[in-house]
C-alpha cells in the first residue's frame, strides 16, 4: 500500500461511514407514462450500482489486455502508450519483475523521446497528473466443474486499483464534478478539527469506490478507484504466489 493509501486510509479510520399489455386509450396511455419513466430510471440506477467505476472509459474489472488494446490513453504527450510490469509492491516479496508470469502488474502510460522513454502525465478532469498508475492483479483458475475457457477468463490479470496525485485546484474542481455526477459523497470530512485528519471524500457503489483525499502540507489531492474487496483480493495472489514457489523448491 503506497503512503497516500494508507494517509488516506487513517482518515477513514477516524471517522463512520454515513452509511405486456392490451392497448388503452390515448388518455390512459399518457397517465401510465410517468410511472414508466420512473421504473426506467430506477432500474438504470440499480444497474449503475452493479457496475464498476470507470476513469474516462477506463473501468475497473477490465482484463490487462482489453486494457493494452483499447484506444483509451488518458494521457500527454499525444501517442503515448501503457507501459505495463511486474507491480514494484510484488517485487519486494520476490516475483520477478517484468516477468510474463508476474501476478500482479502495474501500468503507466509513456512515450519516446529522443533519450529514449519517458514517463508521460495522466491527464485528470483536464490537467496533467504528477503521478498515476493502473494495477491488475491475477485470480488463478482453479475449480471443478468450469470449461478451460471459464478458467482462463478467471486468471486473467484484472484491473483493480486506478490512482493519480493531483494538484489541489484540480482536486477542488473534481470534487465538485463528482458531487454533480454521482452525488454527494457517502462519507466525507470536510470540516477537518482532529490533529493529523486529512478532508477525505468517498463515492460508492456496490462493486467500486472512488476516493478523493487532500494531503498535508502540499494539498495535493490523491484520486482512487478501487474495486470492492480488491485488498483481501491482493492478498489471495499473495498467497497463490507463495504456495507455487514453495512447491517449485
Amino acid at each position: 500500500m503506497t503512503p497516500q493509501r494508507i494517509a488516506c486510509a487513517l482518515a477513514l479510520v477516524c471517522s463512520t461511514f454515513s452509511l405486456t399489455a392490451p392497448a388503452q386509450p390515448a388518455a390512459r396511455e399518457a397517465s401510465a407514462a410517468a410511472p414508466a419513466s420512473k421504473d426506467a430510471l430506477a432500474d438504470a440506477r440499480r444497474r449503475a450500482q452493479d457496475t464498476p467505476f470507470a476513469f474516462r472509459g477506463i473501468a475497473l474489472g477490465i482484463t490487462l489486455d482489453e486494457f493494452r488494446a483499447g484506444s483509451k490513453v488518458r494521457a500527454t504527450p499525444i501517442g503515448s502508450v501503457p507501459v505495463c510490469e511486474t507491480d514494484v509492491q510484488a517485487g519486494v516479496l520476490g516475483m520477478r519483475l517484468k516477468s510474463h508470469e508476474s501476478l500482479t502488474v502495474a501500468c503507466r502510460w509513456a512515450h519516446r523521446d529522443d533519450n529514449g522513454w519517458a514517463l508521460s502525465q495522466a491527464v485528470v478532469d483536464g490537467a496533467p497528473a504528477a503521478e498515476h498508475v493502473l494495477r491488475f492483479a491475477r485470480i488463478a483458475g482453479r475449480g471443478e466443474g468450469r470449461s478451460e475457457g471459464q478458467r482462463e477468463e478467471q486468471s486473467a490479470l484484472r484491473l483493480y486499483e486506478i490512482s493519480f496525485v493531483i494538484d489541489e485546484v484540480t482536486a477542488e474542481d473534481l470534487r465538485e464534478a463528482l458531487a454533480e455526477r454521482y452525488g454527494p459523497p457517502r462519507h466525507a470530512t470536510q470540516n477537518v478539527s482532529a490533529p493529523g485528519a486529512l478532508p477525505v471524500y468517498v463515492w460508492e457503489n456496490a462493486v467500486s469506490s472512488i476516493t478523493l483525499c487532500f494531503l498535508p502540507g502540499t494539498r495535493n489531492g490523491t484520486l482512487t478507484y478501487l474495486l470492492k474487496g480488491s485488498d483481501a483480493w491482493v492478498k489471495s495472489v499473495v498467497r497463490q504466489w507463495q504456495a507455487s514457489d514453495a512447491e517449485a523448491g
